[in-house]
């Protein structure tokens, strides 16, 4: 189980990608129009063999839309590569967490957990065949590939009401080890060395409030944050609603 994808929702789809391009220096290596069942439009960049999204509505009355009117360009989904799909859906089904959104193609299978069974976030679980392609970047995603700034999505981070709650309520559902606390921060460890984090909500509520960046160059990142105007706190840079975490 690791963060193959996060996605990102913002009312303006292209200032949003046009900023998170320059700072990494990364490509939109796809444009989904499978997005449009879910009245969407979007854009899908490579960041090694990880993908940052952003999704737009494109019609009213959207889950995304609906999210966009609570919170503002925020973190929406994240999205987890499994290699045993089949037995993750039983035990999340079995801890009482519905299905909203489900696929079966020759490439891949994919469910979407509904997010009120756990919190925060849309969580979706992805078994790419063969393990490591991913669709969903698109057939030539590879091409797209730019690692001089950022190698790799390494870490998500989720506001919650009840931290404690929310954390122990994704191990099980994942299948991950026990979150432990550091400070008001609680962790859980994820097999690639990657982590999850959880945090106390603020006044947006709950939500996916960052996420980290394995950084190849740390000064071009934030020289291309201060440039824009961005606020940058130390090795992070706030972009889009979310928080980026350099590592």
């Amino acid at each position: 189980m690791r963060i193959r994808q996060i996605a990102l929702v913002a009312r303006d789809l292209e200032p949003a990608v046009a900023a998170l391009v320059d700072l990494f220096d990364i490509e939109v290596g796809h444009r989904d129009p499978g997005v449009g069942q879910f009245g969407l439009e979007n854009a899908v960049m490579p960041i090694g063999d990880t993908f940052l999204e952003v999704v737009s509505p494109v019609r009213a009355d959207t889950t995304a839309g609906r999210f966009l009117a609570r919170r503002g360009d925020a973190g929406y989904m994240v999205i987890f590569e499994t290699s045993r799909l089949a037995e993750d859906r039983a035990r999340v089904e079995a801890l009482g967490a519905r299905v909203v959104w489900e696929i079966a193609l020759d490439d891949i299978s994919s469910v979407h957990l509904h997010p009120r069974d756990t919190g925060g976030a849309i969580v979706s679980l992805d078994q790419p065949k063969p393990a490591g392609e991913w669709r969903w970047g698109g057939p030539e995603w590879k091409r797209h590939v730019r690692t001089g700034r950022v190698r790799r999505i390494v870490s998500a981070e989720v506001e919650a009401r009840d931290p404690d709650a929310m954390a122990a309520r994704w191990s099980a559902l994942l299948a991950l080890p026990e979150p432990s606390r550091d400070g008001d921060v609680r962790r859980i460890p994820l097999g690639d060395g990657g982590e999850l984090r959880f945090v106390t909500a603020g006044e947006r509520g709950e939500g996916v409030s960052g996420f980290g960046v394995e950084t190849s160059a740390f000064e071009p990142v934030l020289a291309a944050a201060r440039a824009r105007g961005l606020p940058v706190h130390g090795r992070s840079i706030e972009v889009s609603g979310v928080r980026v975490d350099l590592v």
